[in-house]
């Protein structure tokens, strides 16, 4: 068996990624800091280390080192990437970007140990057993459609062209941008994923493309950008139609001339990356607003890759609902879904597809009482859909009485909080990753302060 050292000071997170890959077949040791996991790895080595990049005691590069031998997967922050992707030069396997998808987290550590293993790697990989076939791992279904997108996945990975991928929020976009990236002649180099609409406008294009030494108040230091980071590898932007003008002009000219220029710089670096990008919003409507440049959407769309939405895929919801179940039972006995309850997953639209059905389903564990999830559990005897912002949460404390929505409590407690509260701390005390504490703050037009 597998056996991999989690190394992370959030108890939460621990718990739920040693679940998860218990599931999987690994056997999970944990630790909370450095000199923990130095503990741990010296009395019985691991076959690969999981790792934050920052603990208290230190960074997790610092182990880099002592886990020569074996390859460590560093977990980061999107704001903090091109330190990970500078650990990689260091000797990190991979990055992963908090918060992440479970099945993006496993497909980048069955990634590294492929990698690992590659002398032996002539014969088939055995790691696991997916019903799923690996190069669409994370993409579940046996439907029409997805048997389609592995395919095309298959076909246009090996391509160095640039990808649009098209699918509305919660298909997935992230997990075939992975695929992509795993199966392409690039998947020694790093895989950089960045979500537009979560960097603050003022700092996209210093995030994006670096900066300078006093480019601006505060830039005490030259940084390297993450289009840069992604050197040699995959660069993923999501959500680019959020991009300001001013960045997608300079978007433009790196995929012309495969350069950059650094803000407050004077010199364009060269830079070789693949692009791949994602949008649920209607580029071409924006074009015609002149909201989006007509001459870098060209650019993006050399090649397109739908995702379909889970409606047009209902013979698949149950395969999925069955994933989910096992994921969040981890050892424990998988709860069962009665007959009912199928029958209402099946009859949902999911206008939040397959991100809103992973959260009736935790709904639906957490009420059931005794293994068995009824409609009701997961919101849904009504008939109507379980949107992800009326799914109860039980980090999530409701009120009792007329007029006490989850939504309008979700707005009352951002509102009384957001001063005294980094948005950290506000998605961890609403039980919410960073990612869908964002995208309900932009649902219920709750921006995030400046300054």
């Amino acid at each position: 068996m597998t056996r991999i050292l989690l190394v992370d000071d959030e108890a939460p997170i621990r718990r739920a990624v040693r679940r998860f890959l218990e599931h999987h077949g690994f056997e999970v040791g944990v630790a909370e800091n450095l000199a923990e996991a130095r503990a741990l790895a010296a009395a019985d080595p691991y076959d690969l280390q999981l790792v934050d990049l920052r603990l208290p005691d230190g960074e997790g590069i610092e182990l880099l080192p002592e886990f020569a031998h074996t390859p460590t997967v560093i977990m980061t922050s999107y704001a903090s990437v091109p330190s990970a992707v500078n650990a990689m030069k260091e000797g990190a396997a991979d990055y992963i970007a908090k918060p992440f998808d479970h099945d993006a987290l496993l497909l980048t550590l069955r990634a590294a140990l492929r990698e690992r293993d590659r002398p032996n790697t002539d014969e088939p990989d055995d790691e696991g057993t997916d019903s799923a076939p690996r190069p669409g791992l994370g993409l579940i279904g046996e439907s029409q459609a997805m048997q389609q997108l592995r395919d095309q996945i298959r076909r246009v990975a090996m391509t160095h062209s640039t990808v649009l991928l098209r699918g509305e929020s919660g298909t997935g976009k992230e997990l075939a941008a992975r695929a992509l990236h795993e199966l392409s002649p690039r998947a020694s180099g790093p895989f950089v994923a960045v979500n537009c609409a979560t960097i603050p406008e003022g700092l996209v294009e210093a995030e994006l493309f670096g900066h300078a030494q006093g480019a601006y108040t505060g830039a005490v230091k030259a940084r390297t950008g993450l289009i840069q980071s992604a050197h040699g590898g995959t660069l993923f932007l999501d959500e680019i139609g959020e991009l300001a003008p001013a960045a997608q002009a300079r978007l433009l000219r790196v995929l012309q001339d495969g350069e950059l220029r650094p803000v407050g710089s004077n010199e364009n670096l060269k830079v070789d990356v693949r692009l791949l990008a994602a949008t649920h919003r209607d580029l071409e409507a924006m074009i015609e607003e002149q909201a989006f440049r007509a001459d870098l959407y060209y650019r993006l769309r050399v090649l397109e890759l739908s995702i379909p939405p889970l409606r047009e895929r209902r013979e698949d919801i149950i395969p999925l609902a069955r994933h989910f179940l096992e994921a969040l039972a981890g050892s424990g006995p998988v709860p069962q879904l009665s007959h009912a309850a199928r029958q209402a997953l099946e009859s949902q639209d999911w206008p939040g597809n397959v991100r809103e059905l992973a959260n009736a389903l935790e709904r639906g564990w957490v009420l059931s009482p005794d293994g068995c999830i009824e409609a009701d559990h997961m919101g849904l005897s009504t008939g109507t859909p379980a949107r992800d912002d009326e799914i109860p949460n039980p980090a999530f404390p409701t009120r009792k009485g007329k007029g006490s929505s989850l939504n309008e409590y979700f707005r009352h407690f951002v509102q009384e909080n957001q001063g005294s509260m980094t948005e950290t701390e506000l998605a961890r005390a609403l039980g919410i990753s960073r990612k869908t504490l964002w995208e309900r703050r932009q649902r219920e037009n709750l921006p995030r302060p400046r300054g």
